[in-house]
């Protein structure tokens, strides 16, 4: 195993890897046949029901071959929006990939999102197609009727015994060549420049924004496979987040699969993590190598003793994202899983640009130094560049970075926000030590990270808002030993009513009918008046200083 000094980081060069035409899914798919991995397993896959299924690369590459096939009969066209409304389930893979290898633009979403935010991403990204399964069709059919854009609809019969859909387009006429039959077809001859996916985020007015991601996404990824993955082409890689998200999109599937490797994927069907599941996994699965939120991990490390009741011999290493790794997990992960866990830094709109690398010290608590080949600085408002051991924004040089999106789906202005210049800003608070480590600090528009999601406190408090009983609201992280944080609402109650037992319970009902879970409040606290500042926006930080 070659050694990873400071020079061959300082070196190292990401767009030595990003040929001239390039198509994501015929890289993960075509290209790893050819390459001889055609009897790989691609996936091995279970659910919380106990299915489950093996694929290889061969059956992939020819499942998503006939899924394109199938798209471009049915009128989607290049660069047209496929929304992906799919729990962690082999034909995520497929839809994606065949999405890609037509040449449309695949967008992710979380299952757990509600009817209004299904349907502003719909009608955001003027989405063509949906495909979604049969247990979560509700929400597309409550909606569909106000996306105009939206002709076809998709519909994989998951799970088992959930109810038809008989007047839509089935998953198995996708793929079995029944729809486009004998028609001459090649896959999009795309560019490494040309649009592949849009990956949804927060913002702080509280719409979501699109970043759109290039089909180099997945090569522009190499040097963070090598120096933080340390991804080898034995590994056994998982990560137990919903594919909706970016963080399992691009580290066990975009990137893993143009390495030719083999994954691990997990349905959990809505039910809460379980440390069981995974130890049993770990064990059956041979898992080496290990993506997951602090949360997760803290959740693993709940349930140390039973831990010992399962092989884990074979779990070498893991990397940490989504929200700030804790000294203290860092240090029990190593003592009781022999795992040095590696922090990395990355937003939706660019993948990791500062994390704690192989055969570099790491200092507990801090994201570590930027990856290789990245170039990043420190900046105030101004994109001044600000001292040592002082607080600013971290900002990325977007020409060093190939991974970066292109910019936000139909919103200039937006994009214009945080791409300064040859920067890109990220709105990562961010103190750097003398010797190059950051230190994150929080997000510089007040956004909330809980359990790795990243949190708009706008869209909870317009929520919250909404209820009759509620005249302001305002939203922040608090402190939470599992989580990291967790969401707390500051409650003005309408009028002269008062707080009534049960009122908290009532609103956080209320939310939860309406956003996904993880938005809600977990605490609800009533005050007779908000912190304000002389042109009238909440003080939030007066609210977090309590």
């Amino acid at each position: 195993m070659s050694v990873f000094t400071e020079s061959t980081r300082s070196a190292w060069d990401p767009w030595q890897f990003i040929p001239l035409d390039y198509n994501v899914g015929m890289d993960l798919t075509a290209e790893q046949v050819l390459r001889g991995r055609a009897d790989r397993v691609v996936l091995h896959w279970e659910n919380a029901d106990g299915d489950s299924r093996v694929l290889t690369y061969r059956q992939l590459d020819e499942l998503s071959t006939s899924f394109a096939r199938s798209l471009t009969h049915l009128g989607i066209r290049r660069e047209d929006r496929v929304v992906l409304r799919l729990p962690n389930i082999p034909e995520f893979y497929v839809a994606a990939l065949g999405a890609a290898k037509n040449g449309s633009i695949f967008v992710p979403t979380s299952t757990q999102f509600r009817p209004r935010e299904l349907e502003y991403r719909l009608r955001d990204c003027e989405a063509r197609a949906i495909v979604v399964t049969t247990g979560l069709l509700a929400a597309v059919e409550e909606v569909a009727s106000r996306c105009p854009a939206l002709q076809r609809i998709i519909v994989v019969p998951y799970p088992e015994g959930a109810g038809g859909a008989a007047c839509y387009e089935t998953y198995a006429s996708m793929i079995d060549g029944s729809l486009a039959g004998r028609r001459v077809w090649s896959p999009a001859q795309t560019r490494h420049d040309d649009p592949a996916f849009i990956g949804y985020t927060s913002g702080t007015t509280g719409d979501p924004k699109g970043a759109l991601h290039m089909q180099r996404y997945p090569r522009a990824y190499e040097g963070q496979g090598r120096f933080w993955h340390d991804y080898r082409d034995s590994d056994i890689v998982a990560c137990p987040s919903e594919l909706g998200w970016l963080l399992p999109l691009a580290t066990t599937f975009l990137y893993a699969l143009s390495r030719g490797m083999t994954v691990v994927l997990y349905d959990a069907m809505g039910r809460p993590f379980s440390a069981r599941q995974w130890f049993r996994m770990f064990e059956k699965y041979r898992i080496s190598n290990f993506t997951a939120t602090p949360t997760a991990y803290r959740l693993l490390l709940s349930e140390g003793d039973l831990s010992k009741r399962f092989d884990l011999s074979a779990w070498r290493h893991g990397v940490s994202c989504g929200e700030p790794l804790p000294a203290d997990t860092l240090a029990r992960a190593r003592e009781s899983f022999r795992v040095t866990l590696l922090d990395g830094l990355g937003t939706t709109e660019c993948p990791v640009y500062c994390c704690n690398e192989l055969e570099r010290p790491i200092r507990p608590g801090s994201c570590g130094k930027s990856s290789a080949g990245v170039t990043v600085a420190v900046m105030d408002e101004n994109l001044q560049p600000v001292h040592d051991e002082t607080d600013g924004i971290m900002c990325v040089r977007r020409d060093c970075h190939p991974g970066i999106m292109r910019g936000y789906w139909n919103k200039p202005e937006r994009t214009a926000e945080v791409f300064r210049d040859a920067w890109y800003f990220t709105r990562d608070l961010v103190c750097r030590d003398q010797d190059g480590y950051h230190w994150f600090r929080s997000r510089a528009d007040d956004m909330i990270k809980s359990g790795g999601y990243l949190i708009s406190p706008l869209e909870i408090e317009q929520c919250v808002c909404s209820h009759p009983a509620v005249a302001e609201a305002a939203a922040i992280a608090w402190g939470d030993p599992l989580r990291g944080n967790r969401v707390k609402a500051f409650v003005v109650l309408r009028g002269e009513l008062a707080a009534a037992p049960g009122l908290d319970d009532e609103i956080r009902n209320f939310v939860r009918e309406r956003l996904a879970p993880y938005k809600c409040p977990r605490e609800i606290e009533f005050v007779a008046s908000l912190p304000r500042t002389t042109s009238g926006k909440i003080r939030r930080i007066e609210l977090r200083n309590r």
